[in-house]
């Protein structure tokens, strides 16, 4: 099937790639659209790879506020320079990194992040449950994995699923955007503040 124009296009609104990566996406994946968008995304990871100790000290700290006050949300996030900082792509990022916050509540920035006190308290409550429900000792430590796994999904930021699309995680997104702007960018820190509620709060991403 021949590439058209319409469908670089489509590619170019989805990934903020170049005319010709999508083109090349596109060709090596048969004109396949979900794998292309994979392969861009690949490449995207290794751009990010790449940039990732480049320091980050410039950026933005962006503020959100959700349900006429109800959340508030305030996320530093940091880039190489001052002109990328005030870009709009990078606002928007921004914008949208707080947005997943004062939805999906995450606790941690990264896997890095989450004290082992929290991840053993974690496990014993997996294995006790476990026990409780009658499974066989031999499988205990396969349903401890996966509810640890459920559970970093689930306070993680960048293991979250993006609220806007669940096909992708915040991580694949933060890599997308590197490889877009060409800058190391780190999601340094956060807090999240709600009515009635403990706020949680995340510390250094680096």
């Amino acid at each position: 099937m021949a590439i058209t124009t319409e469908d670089i296009k489509k590619l170019r609104e989805a990934t903020g790639a170049g005319v010709l990566d999508c083109r090349t996406a596109l060709q090596n994946s048969d004109n396949d659209f979900d794998k292309a968008l994979d392969y861009l995304r690949e490449k995207g990871l290794a751009a990010a790879s790449k940039r990732a100790d480049r320091v980050a000290s410039e950026g933005v700290v962006e503020l959100y506020s959700h349900g006429g006050g109800r959340v508030g949300v305030m996320v530093e996030i940091n880039c190489e320079t001052d002109f990328v900082g005030r870009s709009e792509e990078f606002r928007t990022f921004a914008h949208e990194v707080a947005l997943q916050i004062a939805a999906s509540a995450p606790r941690y920035v990264k896997d890095e992040d989450i004290p082992q006190s929290v991840l053993d308290h974690e496990q014993s409550i997996a294995e006790a449950r476990a026990r409780e429900e009658g499974k066989p000792e031999a499988i205990i430590p396969k349903i401890v994995e996966g509810y640890m796994k459920k559970f970093r999904d689930e306070v993680v930021l960048l293991r979250q699923a993006y609220i806007r699309d669940e096909s992708v995680t915040i991580e694949q997104m933060l890599n997308q955007n590197i490889g877009s702007m060409g800058e190391n960018i780190v999601i340094r820190r956060f807090a999240r503040y709600e009515l009635g509620e403990q706020s949680s709060a995340a510390g250094d991403a680096e």
